[in-house]
């Protein structure tokens, strides 16, 4: 993948100017920090997975329109790889999850897991990254851009600190998230979960019988009772589970439903990434046994169960 790379662009020419990015995790992000000095635009929306998103001919559109252009990185968008390429010869291309210190970083098959975002206090290693970014395309704003960062480490350093105090309410052999695809491979070390995905960490990957049959029998067996979907990922494979663990007299439930490689809908509480983790981690401590504060951390969520 790219990774920060591009040629260094003159300071604006006027504000706010145009900065476009992929996933709404990185928007928020970057929106966050440059405040009203840019207007930001994501391309990859609410419940659209960007393990299989290809840009639109509006998408290079609005790319080579832009002043500057943020990315996750680590192959999460790799379908645009081609064209974050093109872009990154004229413009500043910046991929904000390479911030994130390799040591840190799991791997299967010596793949890079992508999903960094679903560790609040790994996602906030971000934050510096993207403001002295914008800093370097405006160094007259640089101020603002570092105080709006220094804010936000601190908003998710108390949301980190949520996870790990509500997760652990869980009783302890309980501690187990089955989910749809490896989404939550940073999650569950970082909470203190077992965690278990159907497919690989990308979803171009297809689960196999044999996939289903072995999380059937570990369902069984631990006597775990409920499953997470998610949603940017179809249900039938956590559904074919549920089934299958009927079949041997075992009941499961929908623990609810997690945002993996999507935040919630734009404009809700749920749709900035402080939102979405904490809907994740109250939704998933309340399914499996833990207390939870009603509305989340915040008191904002929609429907904490």
């Amino acid at each position: 993948m790219v990774a920060g790379v591009g040629s260094v662009a003159a300071a604006p020419k006027a504000y706010p100017y145009k900065v476009v990015t992929t996933v709404a995790m990185v928007a928020d992000v970057v929106r966050t920090v440059a405040g009203g000095q840019a207007d930001v635009v994501g391309l990859i929306g609410t419940g659209v997975d960007p393990h299989l998103y290809k840009a639109s001919r509006d998408d290079v559109v609005k790319l080579t329109r832009a002043d500057v252009v943020f990315y996750s990185g680590l192959h999460l968008e790799g379908k645009m790889t081609d064209v974050l390429v093109k872009v990154a010869r004229n413009k500043p291309v910046h991929a904000i999850a390479e911030a994130i210190p390799e040591d840190l970083l799991l791997k299967s098959h010596d793949i890079e897991d992508p999903h960094v975002w679903m560790d609040v206090s790994m996602w906030a290693k971000t934050v510096p990254g993207v403001a002295k970014s914008l800093a370097e395309y405006d160094p007259a704003n640089a101020e603002a851009y570092a105080a709006r960062a220094t804010a936000l480490t601190k908003e998710l350093d108390a949301l980190h600190e949520y996870g790990k105090k509500v997760i652990a309410t869980i009783p302890a052999e309980k501690r187990v998230l089955i989910t749809s695809h490896d989404a939550f491979g940073y999650f569950g070390r970082a909470y203190g979960l077992e965690v278990r995905g159907i497919q690989g960490i990308s979803t171009e990957s297809e689960a196999g019988l044999k996939d289903i049959n072995r999380l059937v029998d570990f369902l069984v067996e631990r006597k775990i009772g409920a499953v997470f979907v998610e949603s940017s990922v179809p249900r039938k494979n956590v559904e074919a589970l549920i089934e299958g663990a009927k079949q041997r007299g075992h009941t499961i439930v929908i623990g609810g439903e997690l945002f993996s490689d999507a935040m919630g809908t734009a404009g809700t509480y749920e749709g900035t990434y402080v939102g979405m983790l904490d809907h994740n981690l109250t939704t998933v401590a309340a399914a499996l046994g833990g207390k939870v504060p009603e509305g989340g951390m915040r008191g904002k969520l929609k429907a904490a169960r």
